[in-house]
């Protein structure tokens, strides 16, 4: 599917996550040898987004709730997903390697993943690209429906 690129917003359809919005990373279009052998797209999200934020709280409070956020990777099928008009502009390959996803690894990667999040949260105002702004304001918003 050309429609599911790396850096696309999506809203995971199926299983424990189903509802949540993450990012795509790395897109396998007709499967690999191995175990998946279906297209698959590997993912990272917001499990437990951040907590609602007023004009009239401090610096500090805004950072301590914004703390709560709790980051997932999974690898997805590409038909449990919903791709999304926006982009965003994470830099998530550097973080996130296949090879780290396996066992104590995983809870490192998790932690880097949630530093990322929570700087980009934070210095959403920061960024140029109107479309890229969009997309990250987007992604940290609740999903509504």
């Amino acid at each position: 599917m050309a429609i599911i690129k790396s850096g696309k917003v999506v809203i995971i359809l199926a299983g424990r996550h189903a509802g949540k919005k993450a990012v795509v990373i790395k897109n396998v279009e007709d499967g690999n040898a191995d175990d998946k052998r279906f297209s698959h797209c590997l993912v990272a999200g917001i499990a437990r987004g951040p907590r609602k934020v007023t004009r009239g709280m401090s610096k500090k409070k805004v950072e301590k709730r914004s703390r709560t956020m709790k980051p997932f990777v999974k690898y997805i099928n590409v038909r449990h997903v919903f791709p999304t008009r926006y982009q965003v502009d994470m830099d998530l390959k550097k973080v996130v390697d296949e090879a780290d996803l396996v066992g104590d690894k995983k809870v490192e990667v998790k932690k880097k993943l949630k530093k990322i999040f929570e700087d980009r949260y934070l210095n959403q105002k920061q960024i140029t690209s109107e479309k890229k702004a969009a997309g990250s304001s987007y992604f940290f918003q609740k999903l509504r429906f």
